[in-house]
């Protein structure tokens, strides 16, 4: 009988060696992301909540691990505040969390209820530097009040003092605004977006001081 050969296995160490680094390495870069905390925090667009309590809002206030942020468990914490409409969420560069809010911004004091008026008709009991709607609008134009409140400049909002529902015998969705220059203000509600031009108006006028009747055309009355 002839003698088998016992056919030699070569271990190929290298590949070995190339595998395990490869290994280790795959093993230390998900280590080293797993572990890579939030350094920089960046919040646009909001005015009436600090960038310090929008983060507590959204539980990063102690910067955690960039894994552990779940964008949609940050948007649903945010948008839990009476304050948030909106906000988007982005993750940049490993580290970077950016939040972009859309506020639920305040619009007027409802002086029969005692509390703010925000933009989606919600009532807080915070006072801004706003306008005092000064007696009761019924609710038949109540809800386009606000709706129309909500689409003033907010560079010509808080130019206005007081706001009174004022109907007559020809519409009874009429205001008559003070305004904290001196000047008045005729409105309707189907009208309400005329005052947006009011910096222009009063230009057109030399400043001078009157009723500007914008419920029916641009009528100006000085007084005095």
């Amino acid at each position: 009988m002839s003698k088998k050969k016992k056919k030699r296995v070569k271990i190929k160490y290298r590949f070995i060696f190339i595998f395990l680094l490869v290994f280790y390495l795959l093993v230390m870069s998900v280590y080293y992301l797993l572990n890579i905390n939030i350094s920089n925090i960046y919040i646009y667009n909001n005015k009436y909540l600090t960038d310090q309590k929008i983060i507590e809002i959204a539980g990063i206030s102690d910067y955690p691990a960039i894994y552990k942020v779940i964008s949609s468990n940050m948007k649903k914490k945010l948008l839990s505040n009476t304050y948030v409409l909106d906000a988007k969420i982005s993750k940049k560069r490993l580290t970077e969390v950016h939040i972009e809010i859309s506020e639920n911004r305040p619009l007027f004091y409802y002086q029969t209820t005692r509390k703010t008026i925000l933009l989606d008709g919600r009532e807080v009991d915070e006072v801004f530097n706003l306008p005092t709607v000064i007696n009761y609008i019924p609710d038949i134009n109540y809800n386009n009040f606000v709706t129309k409140m909500g689409l003033i400049n907010e560079e010509v909002l808080i130019r206005i003092s007081e706001i009174k529902y004022d109907p007559n015998e020809v519409d009874d969705s009429r205001f008559f605004l003070t305004m904290n220059d001196g000047n008045y203000v005729y409105l309707t509600v189907d009208k309400f977006e005329k005052i947006n031009n009011y910096i222009e108006l009063v230009k057109n006028v030399d400043n001078k001081k009157g009723i500007f009747y914008l419920d029916y055309g641009n009528k100006f009355d000085i007084l005095g």
